[in-house]
């Protein structure tokens, strides 16, 4: 088989994406993952280090892939028994199969010389992380538009939508960053909350502890040793008595801040299924599928390998499609663990300003109250 292997030097193109039933998706690719080798990992077998630290595919996988040269190190086929060494390179050439996300375009806002924003949809990373590389605002822009590089400026949670900044330039970059870092740049998100929210403002200062094996945070007291110092700002739009739509500004920016400084408060958004209740927390460990999707993305998992397995997933075969014969999510589109029914939590970015700019992006129709 004559297999042409793509690495991150490769632009994504259009004729990359399939759409199918309101879902986005990446045809399987061939692609080098690359990674050195850790010190903890030191001493073990080639074989022995992918099954224990990536599980994602079975023990006889790994075996194969060795012998038939698909895992190699610095570059050179080595026996299954071959014992790895601090530094080495190790180069795992796989069937690359991405998670979906929604088919929603990635509209652009404004086009400037050096900066771009856009209105970014839920349920898209920003940039390449874990299994996402191509389904991407930063992937979907350069194959769908051309643009290239793009430096995102901030950085939303993958199920939020909303304005998103992107420099096009490392100069401009390096402005913004140094802005930012100087706290003089402001955000706003807006968000649709559970019951009847207080008219007068709210400032929350509870520290952010995020615990990155279970994909969640906590909220704990100011002055506490845990977590990371966290404030928010938060005032009524509107409610209905039964849910609120509440403008949020938060004044640092720590994992799942906005979402756990609401529940805090006792008005968690109101699909938000990671925080809305304590009886919640267990069905997301086992597989709420947004959040789950999100946190095997973000910052639990390694981005150099395939990525564990955490549930099986209803298969979706497709004949249209080459099939590798070494693959272990042939002849599905989407790897295994991840459902196409999820949606982006109701929560909005729509506003940055700084010093002589700002940028607003629209609110999303699920911002009105009936």
């Amino acid at each position: 088989m004559d297999i042409v292997w793509q690495t991150p030097a490769n632009p994504p193109h259009p004729q990359d994406y399939i759409f199918r039933n309101g879902i986005r998706y990446v045809k399987p690719y061939y692609f080098e993952f690359i990674a050195h080798v850790k010190n903890r990992w030191a001493g073990k077998t080639i074989v022995d280090l992918f099954a224990d630290e990536f599980k994602g595919r079975p023990y006889e996988y790994y075996v194969s892939a060795v012998k038939c040269g698909r895992i190699q190190v610095d570059g050179e086929m080595v026996p299954v028994s071959y014992m790895v060494k601090s530094s080495q390179k190790i180069s795992h050439f796989v069937h690359r199969h991405e998670p979906p996300v929604m088919a929603c375009d990635v509209p652009i806002l404004q086009k400037e010389p050096d900066v771009l924003t856009v209105c970014k949809p839920a349920s898209v990373p920003v940039h390449p992380c874990g299994q996402y590389r191509k389904n991407t605002v930063v992937g979907i822009l350069e194959a769908e538009h051309g643009l290239a590089p793009l430096f995102p400026i901030h950085r939303l949670d993958r199920l939020v939508s909303g304005l998103l900044i992107l420099a096009r330039n490392a100069a401009k970059a390096d402005m913004f960053r140094q802005q930012i870092e100087g706290g003089l740049v402001k955000k706003q998100y807006i968000a649709k909350v559970v019951g009847e929210f207080p008219e007068d403002e709210l400032t929350v200062d509870a520290n952010i502890d995020y615990n990155a094996r279970e994909g969640r945070s906590t909220a704990e007291v100011r002055d506490s040793a845990k977590g990371k110092t966290a404030s928010t700002k938060f005032s009524r739009i509107s409610s209905n008595g039964t849910q609120s739509i509440v403008l949020c500004e938060p004044v640092t920016g720590r994992t799942h801040q906005i979402r756990v400084h609401l529940q805090h408060l006792g008005h968690p958004i109101a699909n938000d299924m990671l925080y809305i209740s304590d009886q919640t927390v267990d069905r997301s460990i086992k597989g709420s599928s947004a959040d789950r999707s999100a946190r095997m993305s973000d910052a639990s998992l390694p981005s150099n390998f395939d990525e564990k397995v955490i549930n099986e997933c209803e298969e979706n075969s497709d004949s249209d499609l080459s099939i590798d014969p070494m693959c272990t999510n042939c002849p599905n589109l989407a790897p295994k663990g991840y459902d196409d029914d999820e949606e982006g939590l109701w929560l909005h970015c729509f506003r940055y300003c700084g010093p002589g700019w700002e940028y607003e992006c629209p609110y999303p129709d699920w911002a009105k109250l009936s």
